[in-house]
């Protein structure tokens, strides 16, 4: 690992040491897909462009005919089209039009989420129909792999009445439709017969702060996500077919994978607001960078705490910016260095707030300096290659649902989780996991609004010793309220660029690779250009070849590595300490040992701890005052429901079912193995104390965040009281299935 100091006197290196996981001894084959079946008669010929749409795409009226015979599934041509072995393209994620291969994806994942938000079973003919009576039709959708964790694979749907030359359906009108079935009061969709599960769309509210219901803004703006996140997939696919080899910064290479986003999202890389020119350099997915926009902050208006220490000694946030900065061009006298985003140094401008500090002299407006940062995943946090820390900024971008400008209360919490795990609890974790760890973020430098003399006689905790003492209140010399959209998260990198680490999300996602890396194309000698592959399926498919063993059974094995290495550590600090965390699949690291089995994890994120109500007295007993100003415990209930969702169904199930979708595993034998996995820490000699395995177990549903009614309802997930953030719905547990 990096060898730059850390905040921090612990041991952050990755474990490198066997599993523990036992050899399955069974062959996992994956699941057969269920075979589509084409709504049409014949395959279509006369296309209808669709307006807006860039030449090309009406090609998609050709692809994805399909004739059901004696149970074989046989494609049609794709006219146009560079043709795959014998003629035809299985899967449209595979075409060489990245309009085409964005089409289907947009599409897919809009399906996903309302078959899994309706609850509407698997269908019976391998057709899944998708009732819409408020536009008197239904939706027709050929199933290519039907999952048990909601990773279904569709082909293009049509419309049912359509005639037979019409072309199927786009992702833009998929989305139009399905929000006009979601605005109509009193009409339950699906097919009726979800036994309870799943969302009555049109009926009810979700009273969060800011939710109108589902009405025509609401679908106006799903629409209007769907085809911005449409058209910057398409551009992400062609960029990456071009220059489809990762640079040599491991950690880097895994943030920028991302291509097609949450496979659970309706909007997944939607970005309002966000011009192209400004893609190209502030998105990780096209190999973005750019220098930072700084600003110079007077003393009386300066906000910090840092718990940041180096060789024992604290470091101020502003001594750490002033050290991140490398600019020529020198602040005024005691003033510190704020980083900003360059897109929100250009919005913030306009704030009357921001706009009466730099016409004051408190802001001094310093321009972009410095060398280049890279956005990692979530776009917002940037990392340069051998800095001793991450940036997460502020951005006033609304990404996916929300504008993503940090809360000070989050920046409490970040320091407030570093000085509690200094507190003995990080060695106490050590103890029974040394192999997992939280990403640290013990340090932030922000700006409060300027009230009474602003001489910048001010004193400020940003240039004293008081940072690593635990003892700073962080409120910087001003006494004024904090001024949004400038709050600034400084993180630890322990990443080296030769450590494979990876976000499980980018993990599992596929995105274009060059065919002849290894493990890419094995058994596809005719692909020649760069094909669509996640890095798991890389790993699992080298690891077969490298063993002689199936690669159902390399999958189990990694799989209950896997469960080992992050789960169980993840598990064992709700159990001990009472914390919770948002362990979604982009929040959680994943170290892989140098043949690709997973070696231990990291956690990230200071908006994702949840302080369980019930052990209050315990953590304030850890770091007196806890949760003061960080407002981070939660009712036990709601942490129940939010860390069941993260854990289990967001990261664990997802994984299962890339695994299935992917042709890698059978997801039944998968489940098998979490379920024993559960019940052993749930009642085995190494039970843990978490209360999750348990309901997991037990329970024959589980509450799921669903993402197509979260951005109907237009909620923001940053905004306003956890259990009211999003909306959730009730599923089937596939573990009981």
């Amino acid at each position: 690992m990096n060898a730059i100091p850390k905040p921090d006197d612990h041991d952050m290196t990755p474990g490198r040491g066997s599993a523990g996981a036992r050899e399955m001894g069974v062959s996992a084959n994956p699941v057969n897909p269920v075979n589509p079946a084409n709504p049409a008669n014949s395959p279509s010929r006369a296309v209808s462009g669709v307006p807006g749409q860039r030449p090309g795409a009406a090609e998609l009226a050709d692809v994805q005919h399909a004739e059901v015979r004696g149970g074989e599934v046989r494609h049609g041509e794709v006219p146009g089209g560079e043709l795959r072995a014998g003629g035809v393209i299985a899967d449209l994620l595979e075409h060489p039009d990245p309009h085409i291969v964005a089409q289907a994806a947009a599409a897919e994942t809009l399906l996903r989420c309302w078959v899994r938000e309706a609850g509407q079973p698997a269908p019976a003919d391998g057709v899944l129909r998708i009732p819409l009576p408020a536009s008197g039709t239904a939706l027709l959708v050929p199933v290519r792999y039907w999952s048990p964790t909601g990773w279904h694979r569709f082909g293009l749907p049509r419309l049912a009445d359509a005639p037979d030359h019409a072309p199927p359906v786009d992702a833009i009108t998929v989305a139009a439709l399905l929000a006009r079935e979601a605005s109509t009061d009193g009409h339950e969709h699906g097919n009726g017969n979800h036994n309870g599960h799943g969302h009555v769309y049109g009926q009810g509210r979700v009273h969060g702060k800011g939710d109108r219901g589902v009405d025509g803004v609401g679908g106006v703006e799903l629409v209007a996500g769907v085809a911005d996140s449409l058209r910057r997939v398409t551009s992400f696919l062609s960029d990456r077919r071009t220059s489809p080899v990762d640079g040599p910064d491991l950690f880097l290479a895994a943030e920028q994978s991302l291509v097609l986003g949450h496979p659970l999202h309706p909007t997944p890389k939607s970005r309002e607001g966000l011009s192209e020119a400004e893609a190209r350099l502030y998105s990780p997915e096209s190999r973005g960078s750019f220098p930072l926009h700084w600003m110079a902050v007077a003393p009386s208006v300066l906000a910090t705490d840092s718990a940041w220490t180096e060789r024992g000694r604290p470091v101020a946030a502003a001594r750490l910016t002033a050290r991140l900065a490398g600019i020529d061009v020198p602040p005024p006298d005691g003033y510190a260095l704020l980083p900003l985003h360059p897109w929100q140094a250009r919005e913030i401008r306009h704030r009357p707030q921001t706009a009466a500090l730099l016409d004051s002299g408190l802001l001094a407006d310093l321009g972009t300096h410095g060398t280049p940062w890279h956005p990692t995943s979530s776009v917002r946090t940037v990392y340069q290659t051998g800095a001793p820390a991450m940036l997460k900024l502020s951005l006033g971008l609304r990404i996916t649902n929300s504008r993503r400008e940090n809360l000070r209360k989050e920046l409490h919490r970040g320091v407030e989780v570093h000085r509690l795990l200094r507190s003995g609890l990080a060695q106490q974790w050590r103890a029974v996991h040394p192999c997992f760890d939280i990403v640290r973020d013990p340090a932030w430098i922000a700006v409060d609004g300027a009230v009474g003399s602003d001489d910048g006689s001010g004193s400020s905790d940003g240039f004293g010793s008081a940072g690593g003492s635990g003892t700073s209140d962080g409120s910087g010399g001003s006494d004024g309220a904090p001024l949004p959209g400038l709050n600034v998260v400084i993180r630890h990198n322990p990443f080296s660029p030769s450590d494979d680490v990876s976000c499980v999300a980018g993990f599992v996602s596929p995105r274009p690779c060059s065919p002849a890396r290894p493990g890419t194309a094995p058994d596809r000698p005719e692909i020649h250009g760069p094909v669509l592959r996640s890095r798991l399926a890389e790993v699992v498919t080298r690891l077969a070849s490298r063993t002689g063993r199936p690669s159902g059974a390399v999958a189990v094995e990694w799989f209950l590595r896997y469960l080992e290495h992050v789960v169980r550590p993840v598990l064992w600090l709700d159990g001990e300490a009472g914390i919770a965390l948002e362990a979604h699949q982009q929040n959680t690291l994943l170290l892989l040992d140098a043949e690709g089995w997973p070696a231990g994890g990291r956690y990230r994120d200071n908006q994702g701890y949840y302080f369980r109500e019930s052990r209050r007295a315990d953590l304030d007993a850890r770091l007196p005052g806890i949760g003061e100003r960080s407002d981070t415990f939660v009712r036990d209930e709601v942490t129940d429901e939010r860390f069941a969702y993260y854990v289990a169904v967001n990261n664990v199930l997802g994984l299962i079912g890339a695994f299935g979708s992917q042709g890698l595993a059978d997801e039944r034998l998968l489940l098998a193995a979490f379920r024993r996995f559960l019940g052993n820490v749930a009642s085995g000699p190494a039970r843990l104390r978490s209360s999750l395995p348990a309901r997991l177990l037990d329970s024959p549903v589980l509450r799921c965040k669903a993402n197509l009614l979260t951005r109907l309802h237009g909620l923001d997930e940053l905004v306003g009281p956890v259990d009211t953030q999003s909306v959730y719905v009730t599923i089937a547990n596939p573990l009981h299935s």
